[in-house]
């Protein structure tokens, strides 16, 4: 197992040691100890599991009393993955990266608390399951717009089927007040 860097420092793709033969395969998708020896360190408290058809994008999402960092893998299907840093005061304020998840390559996205996160669904399906470092809280939702031109994201469907909720977060610009704060290490 062994951690990728992505253009956003914080932000890691994590390739597990595959091992296969004719039977199939075998993967630790998660260990505590090697995830922390990666630098993912916190735990986590909850699995979702989402399920989605081609087109479709969930996202950008965030909670700002309960900040959720996310580890994310598909099961079945591919997925385009999308981090940004939206903490205020950051160097890489308003910053996205992304990487392809599918069930072939087997890699996963770490998120950390603090990005807003979202995927647009490239296979007809896709199985996506994410584990969180904190308890989802209804009253805690937040989103940003996910075509901000601030942000230009380059998905690669420009015509999503998104939810009324996707539809209707604001510009990044506007979420002054609803933004986490960046605090260097």
């Amino acid at each position: 197992m062994n951690a990728i860097p992505t253009e956003l420092p914080e932000v890691l793709i994590v390739a597990v040691d595959v091992h296969q033969d004719e039977r199939g395969f075998f993967f630790e998708a998660y260990q505590h100890r090697s995830f922390a020896r990666l630098g993912i360190g916190e735990p986590f408290v909850q699995d979702n599991h989402s399920h989605s058809t081609k087109g479709v994008l969930r996202g950008l999402h965030y909670q700002l009393q309960n900040p959720q960092g996310k580890l994310v893998r598909v099961v079945r299907g591919e997925i385009w993955d999308v981090a940004v840093d939206i903490r205020k005061g950051s160097p890489r304020f308003g910053q996205w990266t992304a990487v392809a998840l599918s069930e072939e390559n087997k890699r996963q996205l770490y998120v950390p608390p603090g990005f807003a996160h979202g995927f647009c669904v490239l296979s007809d399906v896709a199985d996506v399951i994410y584990k969180c470092t904190d308890f989802y809280a209804p009253g805690d939702e937040y989103g940003v717009r996910w075509d901000d031109p601030s942000i230009g994201i380059d998905w690669p469907q420009m015509e999503p089927l998104l939810s009324k909720k996707d539809r209707a977060y604001p510009w990044l610009r506007d979420m002054e007040r609803a933004l986490p704060v960046y605090s260097p290490e």
